[in-house]
């Protein structure tokens, strides 16, 4: 039968047909087509070219990197010798304080692109949070509607076991002393006979609807209940075929699905990617959080160490980035028509006739249901069955009291019968098994495909944010004063108490440049020492034989030198 590409209240997402249209290409670059079939080794050549572009973006993400490494390294030491002069010139005109000029407008810009970088990360990471939550919706929908499947059609197992058992147990027990009861009295046999007869048909009829495993055959045809493995047996996500065949158990025939191992695979694989990503997402932001803290506090060693774990980050990155490409086209593209999947795997309809499966997957009002034969036919013999029991009890009782006792057993197990077989048919219509089956889509083809789209994103936002770290951090870190030069700093500033940090500067610049004058080396009256934005003094007295008059002056007006530290009193 034809492949029905509709499913009622399902519709593939604007997402998952734009995936689906993407070109696919094997690995020797030849076109091939986008239909769903995971186990062919051409479909897989076509997720690995997808995710192969990942990588190639990585190897572009080195390359630039190593680039700005290079150029940190080589190019900025040999500039650096050049540019000192201008450094040192800038300083003076800043007073010392900060950064201004080339080296100071550098080491803005470079924290700049890190704090940028560091924001888009942040980004990444809040869109990664929303993905990863919407992912685990959707998986959550589905394993809940496969859990409510496997519960439906364990249901039906439950229910034919149950009936066939008693029915099973009427024969072998009521009817047979019955028959003995009745002896030659043709009349009261005949019925009984007939019910016999009747009730080994429903069970025949019902072992159809059985998968094999919940019942085990024995001799004359006859079924025997196997306690807990009748509910908790291998389950088809429909209801078996007419006539089912049993499949031995070769190693080269796919075992049936089941909704309930399904279920609880997904849910175990689920935790385990769920929290994955929650761990990827706290690394991210640890490290961007750490980067903000370094550049602050200017910790060369902090800043390091981020590094180290950005470049971790990087290829978790761009690697997770691979792998939800794949997972994203493959995904799609069951998505866009999961009819023809289901109805030609192997894994579905082991044991399950297309019949069967189309009914379920499409539930089209116009289509009968495959097993109303079946029902229409057992539900006659039971009719049958209760006529010849009302004979029996208005003809056969007077005459034979002691065949009561079982005449009402075998009442009372058919009544038991009929509520279970009036409840296995409402199970087996296709609204039911059909809504699951609409639910699974729905979570796996919309929140599920929408959760992946935002991690795809998230991975690509974060891959460039960290190879923009990567890029700038090294020239951030290498633009901050090193523990050996604070040290310096710090003992030269318990050399001179009396010594600003300004004038220590300025004299270690004026050192540089060349020998300053004396300070005691007087130019004329109007000299004033160097580096001094004090006034000038006024012109003192000349006395007659050419020495500067400072007797004339106030004290605050002489030019005295300030005293030495030989001339100060001891403490």
């Amino acid at each position: 039968m034809a492949a029905i590409a509709t499913v009622p209240n399902y519709t593939p997402s604007l997402w998952v047909r734009l995936c689906h249209a993407i070109p696919r290409l094997d690995l020797t670059l030849q076109t091939r087509n986008s239909v769903f079939t995971p186990d062919s080794w051409e479909y897989q050549q076509t997720l690995l070219v997808l995710s192969s572009f990942s990588a190639i973006a990585l190897v572009l993400s080195l390359l630039v990197i190593l680039s700005f490494l290079i150029y940190y390294c080589c190019c900025r030491r040999g500039e650096g010798g050049r540019d000192a002069e201008e450094e040192e010139e800038d300083d003076d005109a800043s007073g010392g304080q900060g950064y201004s000029g080339r080296k100071g407008r550098g080491i803005c810009c470079v924290t700049w692109v890190s704090v940028a970088a560091v924001t888009l990360c942040c980004v990444a990471i809040g869109i990664g949070f929303y993905g990863n939550s919407e992912a685990n919706d959707g998986m959550y929908q589905l394993t809940s509607s496969f859990l409510t499947a496997n519960y439906t059609l364990a249901s039906i197992n439950l229910l034919v076991s149950d009936t066939m058992a008693g029915l099973q147990q009427s024969v072998s027990g009521p009817l047979t002393s019955m028959e003995e009861v009745f002896g030659g009295h043709k009349p009261a046999l005949v019925p009984t006979r007939s019910c016999r007869r009747l009730s080994e048909r429903v069970v025949s009829l019902l072992s159809n609807l059985t998968l094999g495993r919940g019942l085990i055959p024995i001799t004359d045809g006859f079924y025997r209940a196997n306690g807990s493995e009748s509910i908790v047996g291998a389950l088809t996500p429909a209801p078996p075929s007419v006539a089912p065949t049993l499949s031995p158990s070769a190693n080269n025939i796919p075992a049936p699905f089941s909704p309930g191992w399904a279920a609880n695979t997904l849910m175990v694989n689920e935790d385990y990617r769920w929290l994955s990503y929650v761990l990827l997402l706290l690394l991210d932001l640890v490290v961007c959080f750490f980067i903000l803290l370094g550049l602050a506090k200017q910790a060369r060693w902090l800043l390091i160490l981020m590094t180290v774990l950005a470049w971790l980050a990087l290829f978790l990155s761009w690697g997770s980035l691979g792998l939800e490409t794949a997972t994203v086209v493959a995904l799609s593209d069951f998505c866009f028509d999961p009819n023809t999947f289901v109805l030609n795997s192997t894994h579905f309809n082991s044991r399950t006739s297309t019949e069967v499966l189309d009914y379920y997957l499409t539930c089209d009002r116009k289509m009968s249901s495959p097993f109303q034969q079946i029902l229409t036919q057992s539900q006659r013999a039971l009719s049958s069955i209760h006529s010849h029991l009302s004979s029996l009890e208005r003809d056969a009782l007077p005459r034979f009291p002691k065949a009561e006792k079982s005449l009402r057993e075998v009442q009372q197990i058919l009544n038991a019968t009929e509520g279970n077989f009036h409840q296995l048919v409402a199970l087996l219509n296709c609204r039911g098994l059909n809504k699951d089956y609409v639910d699974s889509l729905k979570g796996l083809c919309y929140d599920g495909m929408e959760g992946l789209l935002f991690l795809s994103l998230y991975s690509f936002l974060s891959a460039l944010a960290f190879t923009a770290i990567l890029c700038s951090l090294p020239g951030a870190w290498r633009s901050f004063h090193s523990d050996s030069e604070e040290y310096e700093d710090s003992d030269s500033e318990s050399e001179d108490p009396f010594t600003s940090h300004q004038a220590r500067r300025q004299t270690a610049t004026g050192s540089q440049r060349g020998a300053l004058p004396h300070f005691y080396s007087y130019q004329g009256a109007g000299w004033t020492p160097p580096f001094s934005s004090a006034p000038p003094l006024p012109t003192p007295n000349v006395s007659s034989n050419g020495s500067p008059g400072y007797e004339n002056l106030p004290l605050s007006d002489r030019q005295s030198p300030p005293p030495s530290y030989s001339t100060l009193p001891a403490c």
